[in-house]
């Protein structure tokens, strides 16, 4: 394996879990240089995450597409460190503080195959190509998507199927509380 906290590590490991071996997790260092480096999936997430931005619903109705892109980039460095400041609470109340910074290793890396899967399942949509298929494709994404968050959080932090679920719900309600600002944001004339 390449060095602690390097890109093709991070890539590895993800890869693992993604295919569910929790024995990913054991690429991670515990420490929080593991935990910060982790934040270059981020970096390597974004043109991904514009593009799916770019072409996904709700795309065209942007009312100044400069503001609407100044929002996205705004809710998507939001998104990647509010979790990672919200979650350690919850680590700690859960007595898996010292497995926290493994975990957020883990979380961001694995987000890099949560969007390359998003990308790739929503692309009938993005070419113009509707129907139930396309639907079908995007919400396999996003139930797998939702697994692998799941699965992370079980295997890192080491805790239940429902606390593991915790984790999720607070991602999933970080990015609804962004997406809804970043409409208000994108609409404003």
């Amino acid at each position: 394996m390449p060095p602690p906290g390097s890109v093709a590590r991070g890539i590895a490991a993800s890869l693992m879990l993604a295919r569910g071996r929790a024995v990913g997790v054991q690429a991670f260092v515990p420490s929080m240089d593991e935990a910060r480096a982790s934040f270059r999936a981020a970096a390597i997430c974004l043109p991904l995450f514009l593009l799916l931005r770019a072409f996904g619903p709700g795309a065209a109705a942007a009312v100044d597409p400069a503001r609407a892109l100044f929002a996205d980039i705004l809710a998507y460095v939001c998104s990647w460190a509010g979790f990672a400041v919200a979650s350690l609470p919850m680590a700690e109340a859960m007595g898996r503080r010292a497995l926290w910074p493994r975990f957020i290793a883990a979380w961001n890396w694995s987000n890099l195959v949560q969007y390359i899967v998003l990308a790739v399942l929503t692309l009938p949509a993005m070419l113009g190509l509707g129907g139930i298929v396309a639907d079908l494709l995007g919400l396999v994404g996003l139930a797998y998507a939702l697994w692998l968050q799941w699965f992370v959080a079980r295997a890192a932090l080491m805790v239940s199927g429902l606390r593991a679920i915790a984790f999720v719900l607070l991602d999933f309600g970080i990015a609804v509380f962004l997406s809804g600002l970043v409409i208000r944001m994108a609409a404003l004339g």
